[in-house]
C-alpha cells in the first residue's frame, strides 16, 4: 500500500469504482458514468494530498485492488475516507492491509486519533472497522449519507513515533 497521486490512472479508476459501488448500493441500482462524474466533481478529494491528507492505492499481484484516504480534521484527528476494496479482492486481507497503511499515514501526519463515518447498510465495512478496534462515537459531522460514526486511538511509542 503506497501513497498515490489522485490523477494516476489506477487512482482514478479506483475512485470511480468506489463511487459506483457505494452509490449503487445506496440507490439500489446501476450508477451511470455521468452520475459518477457528477459525484466525483464535488468530492473534495484534492484535500487528500500533503499537507492535509494522503491517498493510497493497494495492489494485489500488481493489479490495483484497493484505495483509501486520510484527511486531517485538526491537530489531533484524522478522518478515514473512501476506503474501498474491489469485489474481486475482498476476503484476501486487503482491507486490513489498507487500514494499517492508512493509520500509519495518519500518524505521519501527526494524528493521534482516527475517526470515520459510514452508512448502516455497509455491513462489510462496519465489520472491518470494528474488527480493527474502531468503536461507535458521537457524530463529529453530519451529512446525508452518514448513519454511524467510529473512532480509534492511534498507538504511538513513548517517543511519539508510531509504534
Amino acid at each position: 500500500m503506497l501513497p498515490e497521486r489522485l490523477d494516476s490512472p489506477d487512482a482514478i479508476a479506483l475512485r470511480r469504482d468506489y463511487y459506483a459501488d457505494v452509490a449503487g448500493s445506496y440507490w439500489r441500482r446501476h450508477i451511470t458514468d455521468a452520475e459518477i462524474d457528477e459525484g466525483l466533481a464535488d468530492d473534495d478529494a484534492a484535500l487528500l494530498t500533503a499537507p492535509t491528507g494522503e491517498f493510497a492505492v493497494g495492489r494485489h499481484d500488481g493489479e490495483a485492488a484497493a484505495c483509501g484516504g486520510v484527511l486531517l480534521l485538526d491537530a489531533e484527528r484524522a478522518e478515514l475516507t473512501r476506503v474501498f476494496v474491489r469485489p474481486a479482492f475482498r476476503g484476501t486481507g486487503g482491507g486490513s492491509a489498507l487500514l494499517t497503511a492508512l493509520e500509519d499515514a495518519a500518524r505521519r501526519l501527526g494524528a493521534r486519533r482516527m475517526v470515520l463515518n459510514t452508512r448502516l447498510d455497509l455491513v462489510g465495512a462496519r465489520t472491518l472497522y470494528t474488527r480493527h478496534g474502531y468503536r461507535e462515537i458521537p457524530a463529529y459531522c453530519e451529512g446525508p449519507y452518514m448513519d454511524v460514526w467510529y473512532g480509534r486511538e492511534l498507538v504511538h511509542g513513548a517517543d511519539g513515533a508510531a509504534a
